[in-house]
């Protein structure tokens, strides 16, 4: 059964990386983009891209021979980080008889998320309560989990995961991490005194209209799936339409690009009811932890702007010994630092705008990997990506307990 592959990849999509050296670089580069359909991985559109970086970008197989023409004829430096697109898709699911029902080291389609949010609910009735905070565009409910020993006032940490439609090992982390914390609560001290001491809200899937889609139609889908009278162009990117920066920088305001601002901020209705959950528990979230992919990064504000927190030095200081930490378990290195200096500048993004308001600590992590296998990680990566987040998680989480304001 090939999953999210029913309008078929031609078999030979390549995946390149172009080495970017300066403004030549970036002038060819765009140029290729305004005549070739080419879908951008890192950064994610052709305005972000900076000398002395690598580009990742997909190219149809009917435009290949013209790309790589380009590529030679301009003498830029690449290489092939995937040269058959299709077959590593399929690679992804590391078994193709599929196993009907939920499970942690695979990806699961959006009905297998929404029937697990029930189970482990019902299940654990003193560690978990399930609760919509609204609906997206196509009507589907979006649910999120509180979990935690039941107790007042308890502060709290708001994770989400699947703002991306095709960064598939994100939700795959959210479900990872509910598993963990019941798994070990009473039996591990640490997650127990977590659980004891903070609730952890977390969403699975944000952008459930795009994740099922990536399931049944383009696996390859970032935004979401609303639709806009005066234009045929399908999504927003709903880590470009929250009200920081909004469109200001690395955002785009055409809605047939993939970095698409909407036509306001909190336009899409799946942001909208993230941005209202959180305003009306703002007493309570002391961090928020947005989970993507790709990359290998821990980020935090400001993406919207090259100016700096107020209390920068303590969030470089805690991302440095949080990604030293994730380290630890397989040796994954990660780099870190403010989002526009980073990785590129982009407004709208949801931890600049929980950070402005008034949550201090607010990171967005980038897990695996680094371009190998990109937005197709195989699930045989799920348990170690996980893994070793789950170390960073509670490093964090930790912190912010010890440090609570």
């Amino acid at each position: 059964m090939s999953i999210g592959l029913e309008n078929p990849l031609p078999l030979s999509e390549k995946v390149f990386r172009v080495n970017v050296e300066d403004e030549n670089h970036i002038n060819l580069l765009h140029k290729l983009a305004s005549t070739t359909q080419i879908d951008f991985w890192k950064p994610d559109s052709v305005t972000q891209i900076k000398p002395h970086s690598t580009v990742d970008f997909r190219v149809k197989a009917e435009d290949i021979f013209t790309v790589e023409d380009f590529l030679e004829r301009n003498e830029l430096q690449y290489e092939i980080l995937i040269s058959n697109l299709r077959s590593v898709l399929e690679g992804q699911f590391d078994s193709q008889v599929r196993a009907t029902g939920h499970s942690y080291k695979k990806y699961n389609n959006w009905e297998t998320i929404e029937a697990w949010t029930q189970q482990v609910t019902s299940e654990n009735p003193g560690l978990i309560s399930r609760s919509a905070i609204g609906t997206t565009f196509e009507g589907r409910t979006m649910y999120l989990l509180k979990v935690g020993k039941a107790g007042p006032n308890k502060p709290a940490i708001f994770m989400d995961c699947g703002f991306h439609a095709r960064e598939w090992i994100s939700p795959a982390f959210c479900q990872w991490f509910v598993r963990e914390a019941i798994r070990t609560y009473g039996h591990e001290t640490h997650m127990t005194e977590l659980l004891d001491k903070l609730d952890f809200y977390v969403l699975p899937v944000l952008n459930i209209d795009g994740y099922v889609y990536t399931w049944t139609k383009n696996r390859m889908w970032r935004k979401t799936r609303s639709t806009r009278a005066g234009s045929n162009c399908i999504g927003t990117d709903p880590n470009r339409n929250f009200d920081a920066g909004w469109c200001k920088i690395g955002a785009s305001r055409s809605p047939c690009d993939e970095t698409y601002c909407g036509p306001a901020a909190e336009s899409e209705r799946e942001t909208k009811a993230l941005a209202n959950f959180i305003r009306s528990n703002l007493s309570s979230i002391k961090a928020y932890l947005t989970i993507h992919s790709y990359s290998q990064m821990m980020l935090y504000p400001y993406s919207y702007d090259y100016k700096l927190t107020e209390n920068n030095a303590e969030l470089n200081a805690l991302a440095k010994a949080t990604v030293k930490k994730l380290a630890t378990l397989h040796g994954t290195e990660y780099t870190y630092g403010p989002g526009a200096t980073t990785i590129y500048p982009a407004a709208g993004g949801s931890d600049d705008w929980a950070y402005d308001q008034g949550i201090k600590y607010s990171f967005t992590f980038e897990l695996r990997d680094k371009g190998r296998y990109g937005f197709v990680l195989p699930e045989s990566q799920i348990q170690p990506t996980c893994e070793e987040t789950m170390l960073a998680i509670k490093h964090l989480a930790r912190y912010v307990l010890e440090h609570l304001y």
